[in-house]
């Protein structure tokens, strides 16, 4: 397994290690639970840095985003970020991505899933009309600074304004001689940035950071709750290469008007049309922890869909879930069975965020 420049911080803190996507990474060190809760109230810190880095450069970087995304990627002034997809011929959804304009029309990073660099830089570079390329995932570290005390440990980190800083923005900086991008994104709901740092900067950083009083590790485990409870997708989860972005409610992120893009009458095809299934929220109202895979079902019994993603909230204190469902049962309000090892467990189709 590939390990992280983090990987021995890891370790001094007693990190439990899992394989993730053929990286060793943190599933928790305190647990879960106190983890979770701990990013809610004060500020938790992530090791990201197996998400991959892929920029494009050169007079036809915009004119290859512009193709090979689903947003529109000429809105972006410098140090903005957006939000996108990166579709495929079929209207599916290869990744789910964030782009960074560094410099318009010439300069663009694009982050994208641990588990899809390989797959996406081949896609990447069998539709490119003509940009420069790189995948530089190996010359980046990636921490998460998120809750609502990260903009005053960020400020005093970085002797910045963060708290002036736009959401969706990015600032390219020189920290302690090294460079480094702050970019006001996350996958928690909570104030706070991502650092894009070279590897061998990241460890002295990673320990500025804990030695805050606010400051936690965070692994994982808390990491996927947390994106749960705000209904964020996860690759592989919510989305797939035959997912389309109407059934997945990401249409408010495929910008129809800006020209011509990869596999744009298929997905308009899926929005003019709708489709069979659609993705909701599920709050428990019996007891039981819902999961990935597990069957949702009528009050008659008819199967209707499956869970993607589920777990016990910890802020809540009960069961959520996110599921695909035929979408003629997918409004708000309604009950719905999962089938929990067994036991059919009535959840209400809730409108997002859970929390």
């Amino acid at each position: 397994m590939k390990r992280t420049p983090l990987y021995e911080e890891h370790l001094k803190l007693g990190a439990r290690m899992v394989d993730f996507a053929g990286w060793e990474m943190p599933l928790q060190y305190e647990g879960l639970k106190p983890e979770h809760l701990h990013v809610r109230k004060a500020c938790g810190i992530f090791d990201v840095s197996h998400m991959g880095e892929i920029f494009f450069r050169g007079p036809k970087s915009l004119e290859a985003l512009q193709w090979m995304t689903s947003n529109d990627v000429s809105l972006l002034k410098a140090g903005e970020a957006q939000y996108s997809l990166i579709p495929n011929e079929q209207g599916g959804i290869v990744d789910d991505i964030i782009v960074y304009c560094l410099q318009p029309s010439e300069e663009y990073l694009v982050c994208v899933n641990a588990a899809n660099i390989d797959k996406d830089l081949q896609h990447f570079q069998k539709h490119n009309p003509g940009a420069d390329i790189s995948n530089e995932s190996e010359a980046w570290a990636q921490i998460a600074i998120q809750g609502p005390k990260a903009a005053a440990i960020i400020g005093e980190i970085f002797a910045m304004d963060f708290s002036s800083m736009p959401s969706f923005s990015v600032q390219d900086i020189g920290w302690e001689g090294t460079r480094v991008f702050i970019a006001k994104t996350g996958y928690t709901g909570e104030d706070g940035c991502e650092v894009f740092i070279r590897p061998d900067e990241a460890p002295g950083l990673w320990q500025k950071l804990i030695g805050f009083d606010e400051v936690k590790a965070i692994g994982l485990g808390a990491r996927d709750t947390l994106r749960l409870e705000k209904k964020f997708p996860l690759y592989g989860n919510e989305l797939s290469d035959l997912t389309s972005p109407t059934a997945a409610k990401l249409n408010w992120v495929v910008k129809f008007d800006k020209g011509d893009f990869l596999g744009k009458q298929k997905m308009l095809q899926a929005k003019q049309e709708g489709t069979e299934q659609t993705l909701i929220c599920l709050k428990m109202q019996d007891r039981g922890i819902p999961r990935e895979k597990y069957a949702v079902y009528t009050e008659d019994e008819q199967q209707v869909g499956t869970v993607t993603s589920g777990t016990m909230s910890p802020s809540l204190g009960l069961g959520i879930a996110i599921a695909y469902v035929d979408s003629k049962h997918a409004k708000l309000g309604d009950s719905l069975w999962i089938d929990i090892r067994g036991r059919k467990a009535k959840a209400l189709v809730v409108k997002p965020p859970f929390v």
